[in-house]
Formats: C-alpha cells, sequence, structure tokens
C-alpha cells in the first residue's frame, strides 16, 4: 500500500509539472518602459532596449502564473545620448557595477477580470526590496502566420528611487521619488 501511494504521489507531482508551460517575452513586440516627473511639471520617459522575460503557468488564465524579468540595465534609453550617459553612472545606475535588473514573482493574486496584482523581489543597484505590480492578462492567439501561440500583458507598477538609492543627490522636486515601471507585450508558447 505505501508503495502504491508513493507511486500515485510521484504520478501527481510529474502531471503537475508537465502541465506548466513557459511563455517567452517575444523583444520584437515587448516594451520595458520607465516614467519619472522632472522639476515636477514634465514626464520623461525612457526604455531599456534589452530584456529577458519568463512567465510558467500551468492554468489558462494564468491565475498561477510565476513572473520573471531580467533587464540589462546598459541599454537604457531616454533618447538623449548625454541623459543616457549619466544615467549609466555611479549617480543613477552604477550600470558598470550592477548590470542587470530582476524582478523574480513570489505570489500572484486575482483582482478582476484578467487581471492580478503580482509581488515580488526586485533587485537592481546592489538593493532587493518586494514590490507588487499590476498584470493585465489580454488573452492568447494564434500567430496566423507561424501558428505559434501568444499571450499579451501589460504590466506595470511603481517603484521609490529612494529603496534603491537611485540618483540621490537628486532629491524631489529635481526627480520625482515615483517610477513608474511598464512591461508591455507578448509571450510566445515554448
Amino acid at each position: 500500500m505505501k508503495q502504491l501511494f508513493s507511486f500515485l504521489f510521484i504520478a501527481f507531482l510529474s502531471t503537475q509539472l508537465i502541465a506548466q508551460t513557459t511563455w517567452k517575452a517575444d523583444p520584437a513586440h515587448t516594451q520595458v518602459t520607465f516614467e519619472i516627473t522632472h522639476l515636477g511639471i514634465a514626464d520623461i520617459k525612457g526604455s531599456f532596449g534589452k530584456f529577458d522575460g519568463n512567465i510558467v503557468a500551468s492554468g489558462e488564465d494564468f491565475s498561477d502564473a510565476q513572473y520573471e524579468i531580467t533587464i540589462d540595465v546598459p541599454s537604457i534609453n531616454t533618447g538623449i545620448e548625454m541623459r543616457d550617459n549619466h544615467l549609466r553612472s555611479a549617480d543613477f545606475f552604477d550600470a558598470e557595477k550592477y548590470p542587470e535588473m530582476t524582478f523574480n514573482s513570489t505570489s500572484s493574486e486575482k483582482i478582476g477580470d484578467n487581471k492580478y496584482k503580482v509581488t515580488g523581489n526586485l533587485t537592481f543597484h546592489g538593493i532587493t526590496k518586494p514590490v507588487s505590480l499590476e498584470v493585465l492578462y489580454r488573452g492568447t492567439i494564434e500567430h496566423p502566420q507561424n501558428k505559434k501561440m501568444i499571450s499579451g500583458f501589460a504590466i506595470t507598477g511603481n517603484v521609490k528611487r529612494s529603496d534603491f538609492n537611485l540618483g540621490p543627490n537628486f532629491p524631489e522636486p529635481m526627480l520625482s521619488d515615483n517610477v513608474v515601471i511598464d512591461v508591455n507585450g507578448e509571450f510566445i508558447k515554448q
């Protein structure tokens, strides 16, 4: 009887592992952007051109999804080379010393139709802090040309610069402490 229970337990775990699906960010159809307020009067936007993202889920509605995003900090782009170089410097991201920013989810809670509050650990500039992001699952379709399954997501959240010691010599109102982060795009079923 003990062997039968062990076999059934292993079979159950195997089924759960097999049922999980990984979805990988399509860099051609995904953007990682941020927005910060300058001098209290203008919003400045930027993006990170290099990143990798995976979503692992067993449910079709992504209610049990796990999110993992890695961002290449030196790929920051605000459209102004001088500003981008300053953001890469030790005054802000110190990109040479801390070249990656990562987010790894720890929980996901349904808050509405196709909407989730995802909590996880954000690490950059040598600091790890828990943050919560709002995820909107936009649906899944089959690509008309390559027949791959693609899911769309809009992920957004707010981060405080002060929590990560980012630009401490540039207080409000010069730069807002609040930074809006957005990941918007397509994830391909693997």
